[in-house]
């Protein structure tokens, strides 16, 4: 059997049933990659968890058992994942469409009015928004006060905010989606 932390042993074991259990597993999840991983993350546990083996009368019996246990399960994650999908995709409106339309144009609306900020101030911003770095790691990358960082900060947001209002012709109150792209995106 297998003792915890025989390296030698565990190879051993895991080339003598591999490829085996790699074919069972493919009769279920007719995907020889996902078979792969499905085999692997058994043989992990086995590793992990030696110790528990020793009550076991047949590690054959019990390696199928867990590899066809582990097949079925994934089989079934899938189909209801699918099926989640489905329903999500059934049940989309022409709303719901439209919405996600209007919210990709602020998007890109969003995205070319970044690339005309002031190069310094684009800088700052895309180093806050899309690095997700704070004010004082932007500070201290840039060799700038945290004043400075803040203020190239507030300054995109008034310039962006003002070209967006005027792209888009409408009230600051009527559109909380560009509210909530200019300070959370």
């Amino acid at each position: 059997m297998l003792e915890k932390g025989n390296k030698k042993a565990f190879t051993d074991f895991y080339t003598q049933y591999f490829k085996r259990l790699l074919i069972e597993s493919d009769k279920y999840v007719k995907d020889i990659y996902v078979a792969e991983e499905v085999v692997q993350d058994v043989f992990l546990k086995i590793w992990e968890r030696s110790d528990d083996l020793t009550q076991i009368q047949s590690i054959k019996s019990y390696l199928y058992r867990s590899v066809i246990n582990a097949s079925i399960n994934y089989v079934n994650r899938q189909r209801n994942l699918e099926q989640h999908h489905q329903k999500i995709v059934d049940e989309f409106t022409e709303d719901q469409a439209d919405q996600l339309d209007e919210e990709n144009e602020l998007i890109v609306l969003l995205f070319d009015e970044i690339e005309k900020l002031p190069p310094k101030c684009k800088e700052i911003f895309k180093m806050n928004r899309f690095e997700r770095l704070k004010y004082r790691e932007i500070a201290l990358k840039l060799e700038l006060s945290e004043r400075t960082v803040e203020n190239h900060i507030a300054n995109a947001l008034k310039l962006l905010r003002e070209a967006m209002l005027k792209k888009r012709n409408v009230e600051i109150g009527s559109s909380t989606r560009l509210f909530q792209l200019l300070f959370f995106f």
